[in-house]
């Protein structure tokens, strides 16, 4: 069977392609860098991290992006031998503009060298391309009109403007008129376009009912490819809207694929809320589901209904691998593949590798939009534990390097090594659980913790639904630092709620020098810990 999420933790979007026998599926990555994640998998139920495409600044640069712009909605195909991905990148996204711009990278192969991007347009995000047949390519994307002072009303959301459609070719660019060919469900708020063909019919995925938990999938078709595209009798074909009680909610935007022998699956983001909470710190996630073509020549659930399934059948005799600690000694030249930064291009200027630690240069405060020295994972498990061993110096308050649960600059949890006037090197606790727009700290140690004024500092995280624990330890006994904090927060509802922000909960190391001398902060491991491992 196939255990969803296939893709656990912060990975939405999901636009999956196949090259003979394997299959790839690209995610979202929005602010973190290098942008866009694609796994691969042979069986549909194992995935390994492959790819980060978006590496250069002449593919992407960030910096000054908002909280959860950035990369929106990849498409992944393949085609005239060469693997094509189109993106958005994001530069606002409070207010009635988005400033979604598009643009397409090609390679030869997974994992090579991936060209500079060439620009397509603004005209709005979840950008797809099409392989006709014939071989003609056309573009899609959903359009965004900022002329409205409403996001709900009728139709819901008019900002979102309809599915268009535009012929594209390689050297011209795209050519021909713009055409809407698909304006959505009475559920609005229709995005994330994806076309595919099949016994003369062109059928249309798109996502709808906005990212939260209205979310669904909703399937049209026509003749035409430029339509009019009729929807679906069932008008969605998958969604847990209606279903508060199912274990993967949120359900929506994905895309379809057919294996060598011809089943049929369909990607789809979801989330796992904690029990009692409506919170997902995991974000969203990617799952599958199988799909049977009956004889009305429209996609069902092999399941029945519409609502998303934990496990579904799959090729007799593979099983998911069981979860894994890691234990990463940063001993290399290069970041263990779990981990990731925040919009930069340049990541040697907030941190490099020693051969002996993973050295952050510290930058701009915690939450800065453009250089902020944070490298992080993903969280996974609603369980787990961190640690890492931390080698820091500072002389003044406002340096600072430690451990965090971070989401963005509104919602995170920090035990930092700072400096006190009085107590010299200690322990402070940063903590902001969903200040918006403000990102207030607040502080909830009583006071600093003192430690030795030189030595490594060991420090941990425990976190078990909605709880979160830091401890720390210089010799044999951990110590808890600080009360319980609220993990909850940490996740896409936490602050202003569901449809705020996009992206997950991760847990990693941070330093900043506010003071702008870039003090050094040396870490020397990091283990990630599911609960039971």
């Amino acid at each position: 069977m196939i255990r969803n999420p296939i893709l656990p933790g912060f990975n939405p979007d999901p636009s999956i392609c196949r090259v003979g026998e394997d299959y790839y599926i690209a995610t979202s990555t929005f602010e973190w860098y290098p942008g866009v994640q694609i796994h691969n998998s042979r069986d549909l139920v194992n995935w390994t991290l492959v790819d980060r495409p978006l590496s250069r600044a002449s593919q992407l640069d960030m910096r000054g992006n908002p909280d959860s712009c950035g990369i929106w909605a990849p498409c992944l195909s393949h085609a005239d031998g060469l693997f094509w991905l189109v993106y958005t990148d994001v530069k606002r996204n409070e207010g009635n503009f988005k400033d979604a711009h598009n643009y397409i990278v090609t390679a030869p192969e997974i994992g090579g060298a991936w060209s500079d991007r060439v620009y397509v347009n603004s005209s709005g995000f979840d950008p797809s391309l099409f392989h006709g047949e014939d071989g003609r390519k056309w573009f899609l994307n959903m359009r965004w009109n900022h002329r409205t002072e409403s996001y709900g009303g009728n139709p819901k959301s008019p900002a979102f403007d309809g599915i268009v459609m535009q012929e594209w070719h390689p050297e011209r660019g795209l050519i021909g008129e713009v055409e809407t060919i698909y304006p959505g469900s009475a559920l609005g708020l229709v995005e994330g376009p994806h076309l595919f063909r099949r016994n003369g019919w062109y059928y249309l995925t798109v996502a709808e009912g906005g990212t939260g938990y209205g979310h669904a999938v909703t399937m049209a078709r026509s003749r035409d490819i430029r339509g009019p595209y009729e929807t679906h009798p069932d008008k969605h074909l998958i969604t847990s809207k209606d279903a508060p009680d199912a274990a993967l909610q949120r359900a929506g935007h994905g895309q379809v694929i057919e294996t060598p022998d011809g089943a049929i699956y369909h990607t789809h983001l979801c989330s796992r809320p904690l029990p009692d909470t409506r919170r997902s710190p995991m974000g969203r996630e990617t799952a599958i589901q199988k799909c049977v073509w009956k004889d009305d020549d429209w996609l069902y659930l092999e399941a029945g209904g519409q609502v998303p399934q934990l496990d579904v059948p799959v090729t007799p005799g593979v099983s998911p691998a069981a979860p894994q600690a890691l234990e990463r000694v940063f001993d290399g030249d290069s970041l263990p593949p779990e981990f990731q930064w925040l919009r930069t291009p340049e990541p040697e200027r907030i941190f490099t590798l020693t051969g002996r630690s993973l050295r952050l240069h510290g930058r701009e405060a915690v939450g800065s939009w453009f250089e902020q020295a944070l490298v992080a994972r993903r969280q996974e498990h609603a369980a787990f534990r961190v640690e890492t061993t931390l080698e820091f110096a500072p002389q003044d308050y406002q340096q600072a390097a430690g451990l965090t649960h971070y989401y963005n600059r509104h919602k995170f949890h920090a035990l930092c090594v700072t400096w006190h006037e009085t107590g010299g090197r200690c322990l402070t606790l940063l903590s902001c659980p969903g200040d918006w727009p403000d990102a207030r700290l607040t502080f909830p140690l009583d006071a600093p913790i003192s430690v030795p004024e030189t030595g490594p500092v060991e420090l941990a995280l425990e976190v078990s639904g909605a709880e979160a624990q830091f401890y720390w330890r210089v010799g044999a006994n951990w110590e808890k630092a600080g009360p319980t904090l609220d993990a909850s927060a940490i996740s896409d509802e936490g602050g202003r709620g569901e449809h705020a922000s996009f992206t997950g909960a991760f847990v990693g190391m941070l330093a900043f020098d506010t003071s702008g001398f870039a003090l050094p902060a040396d870490f020397r491991r990091f283990s990630y810990i599911p609960e039971g491992q």
